[in-house]
């Protein structure tokens, strides 16, 4: 069984929620960042999404573009985002690890290499924004050949036909944005994320999490009651941005307070 059916099957039996934790990979630097992944799980992180730094990430907000940014210029790419999966591994074997991102690094780094890359070290799934369903062939069969779960992202202006066919190679988990337009810009409509949860429900049995928007402990509890989990992205990387000084250096005051409000929203989620 994977890590991650593995992990939502054990939140689904306790009557628990999942909370997905997202951070760029390097940001704002490797030794920062390994910290923070490091000790994500330890304080309520059920699975952690790594974003992979990329020079135009047009499907992000401004918190996370800023966050790529910080990473490229810190040196990080994709060997190094990989070599932070390989060192978490070492000590942690049960935490699902999803690296979010767009294809063109991946196609410079090459596919075939990064697949067997990502398998050998413990990616456990991928959620690639620019690759639509019409571009299976390109990466996703390949990936799902080896046992790489593959998360489709579903958007509030998703209809019923484009949403069977989105689902139909999904694997892992659904991913919803719970709003229109680019990561941590705006608050989601609970009514519409409700009526959207339904129909998604009605196509697929894989679990449902919402992301983008989400920045409080009762946004999360609220979002998590129509939801199998939820993911907080940028309210995380501000956090970080908040802390550093002017050469954007971070100190463990940056990581105390990320750590604090991962388990803030985790107490939120699970009434611990």
């Amino acid at each position: 069984m994977n890590r991650i059916k593995k992990t939502f099957d054990q939140l689904n039996k306790d009557n628990k929620k999942a909370l997905g934790i997202f951070v760029t990979a390097g940001d704002p630097n490797f030794e920062n960042s390994l910290k923070l992944i490091t000790n994500l799980p330890d304080n309520g992180a059920d699975f952690i999404e790594i974003g992979m730094p990329f020079s135009d990430p047009m499907a992000d907000g401004p918190s996370i573009q800023l966050s790529s940014q910080r990473a490229l210029k810190s040196g990080m790419n994709l060997n190094k985002c990989l070599s932070l999966i390989k060192i978490f591994r070492e000590k942690n074997s049960h935490t699902p690890i999803i690296l979010m991102g767009y294809y063109n690094p991946i196609y410079k780094f090459g596919k075939e290499k990064f697949i067997k890359n990502c398998i050998e070290l413990g990616v456990d799934a991928l959620i690639i924004v620019d690759l639509p369903p019409e571009e299976d062939d390109e990466f996703y069969f390949e990936a799902e050949k080896n046992n790489l779960s593959m998360i489709r992202l579903v958007t509030p202006t998703t209809d019923e036909k484009r949403l069977k066919k989105i689902l139909l190679n999904a694997t892992g988990f659904v991913y919803y944005v719970s709003i229109t337009g680019i990561t941590g810009t705006q608050a989601p409509d609970i009514k519409n994320v409700q009526d959207n949860i339904k129909k998604i429900k009605h196509v697929t049995d894989l679990p449902i999490v919402i992301g983008f928007g989400i920045r409080s402990s009762a946004q999360a509890t609220l979002m998590s009651e129509i939801s199998d989990g939820i993911v907080i992205g940028s309210a995380v990387v501000d956090l970080i941005k908040k802390t550093l000084d002017n050469d954007l250096n971070s100190s463990s005051e940056g990581l105390i307070r990320c750590l604090d409000f991962t388990k803030e929203i985790s107490k939120a989620l699970k009434h611990n």
